[in-house]
């Protein structure tokens, strides 16, 4: 284990490249034109932050009342936030400034991706950890279930205090898309050039995925990094399309952001504040400090990571993984105190 990258070989390394891609997409996608702002006069940082950033969704009170992990004494002095992909069945938008639906109501939805995400006091390091759906784990007032329903039982709160009791940290901000929010980023950037390895039939969503290479409309990826009946590592196969996804995407919304092209960075950053919502206590002051830390990150500053899986398990007639808990908030916690 390396002091700069304090994770267990639970897990593999992306390249480096395609961590630094994987983290940028996916701050951009919940977070809001991020790697569109990265390289912009500190002058355009601040007037562009302050105009997009007021037009970003906030939620009102995201996170729990009552008693909340501590920061450790050794703690970097970074920012830790949760990103979540909501499953939503509503034929309306939840997210974004878009949403004409409410972003939660009971048993409606469920958080079918979860990112932990970790910026360092520094601002030369960046984490992620994904965080399974089909993760078995202790959710307050309601025993152990699948982490992905703390939201559909409680929305925002109980979805934060379930992680925040999961991996003994402190979350400084939340930030969400859903379905139609996913579609529409994809559809935004013309579509997504998808390569897939091997012919595949989701018998859930009745949808056969020829092998090689297509673009992908929104519709279509949506179905694709859904998968994982069919596939032979169930979730984690389907982990590992979330992430294929997401590496092609980067390069799509590459094409379409530049400075020498402001008129098609509008049209991104527009796509994106339509389609996210993050949590009110996010300033933005807050979005601007995150644009100019970012710009400090390099490739090999950048490390993303699963949750550590212990096994697979079958508990009351649902599939299950079953997480190394220890090792998970230790592993965390040397990433919140690197460095200090």
């Amino acid at each position: 284990m390396s002091p700069r990258h304090p994770w267990p070989t639970w897990a593999p390394r992306l390249h480096a490249r395609s961590r630094r891609r994987l983290l940028r997409t996916t701050l951009i996608c919940v977070l809001g034109a991020i790697l569109a702002l990265a390289g912009v006069a500190v002058g355009g940082v601040w007037w562009t932050t302050d105009h997009y950033g007021d037009q970003v969704t906030r939620i009102p009170d995201a996170f729990p009342t009552g008693p909340r992990p501590s920061k450790p004494k050794a703690h970097d002095g970074g920012t830790t936030f949760l990103l979540a992909g909501v499953d939503s069945r509503s034929k309306r938008p939840t997210t974004g400034n878009d949403a004409t639906a409410e972003l939660w109501r009971y048993g409606a939805q469920r958080s079918d991706t979860l990112m932990l995400v970790h910026l360092s006091g520094d601002e030369h390091s960046a984490y992620t950890m994904s965080i399974p759906r089909d993760s078995w784990v202790p959710i307050p007032g309601h025993g152990s279930a699948k982490v992905n329903a703390a939201f559909s039982w409680g929305g925002p709160p109980l979805l934060i205090r379930t992680v925040e009791q999961l991996t003994g940290t402190r979350i400084d901000h939340f930030g969400v898309v859903d379905w139609h929010g996913f579609k529409a980023l994809t559809n935004a950037v013309g579509g997504v050039r998808i390569t897939v390895p091997t012919a595949a039939y989701d018998p859930e969503q009745h949808r056969h995925f020829a092998a090689g290479t297509s673009t992908m409309n929104g519709d279509e990826a949506l179905a694709y990094v859904r998968q994982r009946h069919g596939l032979p590592g169930g979730e984690l196969d389907r982990i590992k399309r979330q992430q294929q996804f997401l590496r092609s995407m980067v390069g799509a919304i590459r094409s379409e952001v530049s400075i020498t092209d402001p008129l098609g960075t509008a049209r991104m950053i527009d796509a994106i504040t339509r389609t996210v919502s993050v949590d009110d206590r996010m300033s933005n002051s807050d979005l601007r400090d995150l644009v100019l830390g970012l710009r400090h990150l390099t490739a090999s500053d950048a490390t993303f990571r699963t949750a550590p899986i212990v096994r697979s398990q079958m508990i009351d007639g649902q599939y299950t993984l079953i997480l190394d808990r220890a090792a998970l908030r230790a592993n965390w916690r040397a990433v919140e105190t690197r460095g200090s």
